[in-house]
């Protein structure tokens, strides 16, 4: 690759220059499609281990082979979270980017769900959530070493968890400790909707168990004496649901529920998992006072409520608006808009903006179908995706 393929400059570039670097990635792009073919081909389910540390190791070799320091965060249950760092040119803080090596699709889905280039798209099992997302971090490097004389114009770190997809319990100190190090977190998850808006707010979300204890009778024989717990759960959440504020963006959801033994028992126990989303930090406190206060209608039965907040909302605040505003300037001196949205799902980058830190989410590919059979990104939006990701780096 040419040493000096654009002329060396660590400060925002002009629209001629953003151009060139455009067109750069457009002359690449089947390369950038080869990587993320590579990382989909390599099957990486949060439960396997095994599966997700061959990708870690994977993108270790080729991140060092980059210039990179790679080293793995170890954990025993799921596969080691990868964080490489890059020394810059002008020292200061780096740039931290997020994402996450593990998908919700069991191994084997490759052989339904095969990785395949066809109608301008790119499919397979995480090809939109997230790894064309990783293949951008590698070619955005590659090109920054390349138009820097083989450095970065910033030092940049990178952190590939492995367990996003299942809460990230085991990486969650980890990005927020390199968070709180970094000027600012650009985070490539997928971008929203077809016209590849980045993320400015996200809904925190909260995951509880209710449980309920009646006591059980003979249905038949002794119903007077049966309290049973699914009457009383049916009830709770009935009054659940009272508690949602469309208008605050805060919602509850009994997503699934469980009870009783056989047909004939009055049943003595069940239970109900809820989901929680809340747009606004200040209301985390008070949905689970609320939900802890939950009284039984049935005096003779019992409840108990655990769970709790898992994400804290990613909120537009004014640095998270800033941030997307240098990224909308970069888009359109390249000839096109970039929009922003919220949407009620969260990340890692929750995390990162909870914490006060610069945060943009949703750098990555623009496409559709995540967790679905159809997942699938756009070949035509790479480049300028890429192009986006190198220039937000070097500009912060």
């Amino acid at each position: 690759m040419p040493k000096k393929a654009l002329k060396k400059r660590s400060e925002p570039v002009g629209q001629s220059e953003i151009t060139k670097r455009l067109s750069y990635f457009q002359e690449r792009k089947e390369q950038i499609i080869q990587t993320i073919r590579q990382l989909v081909e390599i099957e990486s389910p949060s439960d396997n281990k095994k599966a997700v540390d061959q990708l870690g190791a994977l993108l270790a070799g080729r991140f060092e082979s980059l210039g990179g320091h790679a080293k793995f965060h170890r954990v025993a249950n799921f596969g080691d979270h990868l964080q490489v760092d890059f020394a810059g040119a002008s020292g200061g803080k780096p740039v931290l980017l997020l994402g996450h090596l593990d998908t919700v699709y069991p191994i084997g889905t490759l052989s339904t769900m095969p990785c395949r280039v066809a109608n301008g798209r790119l499919w397979g099992p995480g090809a939109f959530d997230m790894k064309s997302g990783i293949a951008f971090m590698l070619h955005a490097i590659e090109a920054l070493r390349a138009w820097h004389e083989d450095t970065l114009p910033r030092p940049v770190t990178i952190l590939l968890v492995s367990d996003e997809e299942v809460g990230s319990d085991t990486s969650r100190l980890i990005t927020e400790n390199l968070a709180k190090k970094s000027a600012a977190v650009l985070v490539l998850e997928p971008s929203h909707g077809p016209k590849g808006a980045v993320k400015t707010a996200r809904k925190g979300i909260g995951e509880y168990v209710l449980k309920v204890t009646g006591k059980a009778a003979h249905s038949g024989l002794d119903f007077e004496k049966g309290q049973s717990a699914i009457l009383e759960l049916a009830r709770q959440i009935i009054a659940i649901s009272k508690l949602i504020d469309l208008e605050r963006g805060l919602t509850l959801n009994v997503g699934t529920i469980k009870g009783g033994t056989r047909v004939n028992v009055i049943p003595a126990e069940a239970s109900a998992v809820l989901d929680v989303r809340i747009a606004r930090k200040q209301d985390a406190a008070g949905i689970d006072r609320k939900l802890r206060s939950l009284k039984p209608f049935n005096r003779q039965c019992k409840l108990e409520i655990s769970g709790g907040m898992n994400r804290p909302p990613m909120e537009r605040s004014p640095t998270v608006a800033a941030l997307y505003k240098k990224a909308a300037a970069i888009a359109k001196q390249s000839g096109w808009k970039l929009e922003e949205a919220s949407v009620g799902g969260g990340s890692d980058g929750n995390f990162t903006a909870g914490l006060g830190i610069p945060s943009l989410d949703g750098l990555g590919g623009v496409g559709e179908g995540a967790h679905a059979t159809h997942e699938s990104i756009l070949i035509s939006e790479l480049p300028r995706r890429v192009a986006l990701l190198a220039e937000l780096i070097a500009s912060i």
